[in-house]
């Protein structure tokens, strides 16, 4: 019988991240409508706007799933603000998007530079945020919590860990009653690395998260929206499996509105695209833009750099309130 052999990660070496040269900084953080960041042609973010204005209206739930490099932008306030002001009722992200978050909380900088790093193992092995996040999902796990709701828990109960918590997104959301769920792949994240990562323990949590946003799709019914930010894989993908499962039990969800944030060119977005071209392996393309809007509602996609459209979308949003 095949046995495979399993690497033992215990003799693994982690050094403080204190002091480590970040990328992004808790200062640069963009600030909500301190400058003029505003598109020029904003016909879609007119139309989402709209959208996103009469679902907060109506007391419909308005989803967000994002990719890492959302927080990376410097776009965590915009965010916050997007969920103060109503138009996030449900804020999802990667693995990586919780890392990113949490590292700006506790160490005021995140992003760390890879080339470099991945030449001696470095790369990702860094103590707090390895020990931390899953100190954190081991505790919530035993409470029953999902992997957003842990980390929350965990901020908040360290409070001089994390001097800069009032500029991190999940725990926000979880002081708004926001639900933040975290959709992981096993490996992909830092934290995976540490010798004290419980991969059941993370398992477990992130799969709480899935049954949270897939309760929350439900108040998409009927003219809510859903947004997806910069994530081409994980984000259609767990949206399109959510949906698929609220229409399975009779959730119809049909009248909804779909909207998806990338820099990659599409053209004519709505149309169909055969195999040989690069276009219909684009996941959004399908999950997010078009197949979810086929037995009616919206399917939008916004191109453009993030930095350039979440500001637009939040200027238009603030001034039809």
């Amino acid at each position: 019988m095949f046995e495979p052999k399993s690497l033992d990660f215990s003799g693994i070496k982690t050094f403080s991240a204190k002091g480590r040269h970040n990328l992004v900084l808790v200062d640069e953080l963009r600030v909500p409508f301190a400058c003029d960041d505003r598109l020029s042609d904003v016909k879609e973010l007119e139309i989402l706007a709209q959208k996103m204005l009469a679902a907060r209206k109506s007391g419909k739930g308005i989803t967000c799933f994002i990719g890492a490099h959302v927080i990376k932008c410097g776009l965590s306030r915009y965010l916050i603000w997007l969920m103060e002001n109503g138009f996030i009722t449900h804020l999802a992200s990667n693995g990586a998007g919780s890392i990113h978050d949490f590292e700006l909380a506790y160490l005021g900088g995140t992003s760390e530079h890879v080339p470099t790093a991945i030449e001696d193992g470095s790369f990702g092995m860094w103590e707090e945020t390895g020990g931390w996040m899953n100190e954190a999902v081991k505790a919530g796990d035993k409470s029953g919590f999902g992997y957003g709701q842990s980390l929350a828990e965990y901020v908040d109960a360290h409070p001089d860990r994390f001097p800069y918590r009032d500029s991190c997104v999940f725990y926000n959301a979880f002081k708004l009653g926001i639900p933040a769920t975290y959709h992981i792949t096993m490996g992909t994240d830092i934290i995976h690395q540490h010798p004290t990562a419980d991969f059941g323990a993370l398992g477990r949590t992130s799969g709480r998260d899935f049954h949270y946003f897939c309760h929350s799709l439900t108040a998409l019914d009927e003219d809510g929206v859903h947004l997806n930010i910069g994530s081409a894989v994980t984000g259609a993908e767990v949206f399109l499996k959510a949906l698929s499962i609220c229409r399975n039990l009779g959730i119809g969800l049909h009248k909804i509105t779909t909207a998806n944030f990338d820099i990659v060119p599409l053209g004519d977005y709505k149309t169909d695209v055969g195999k040989d071209t690069f276009e219909y392996y684009y996941r959004p393309r399908k999950n997010i833009i078009n197949r979810p809007v086929s037995l009616g509602g919206t399917g939008l996609y916004i191109c453009e750099n993030h930095q350039k459209s979440v500001p637009t979308l939040c200027a238009l949003l603030k001034e039809g309130m």
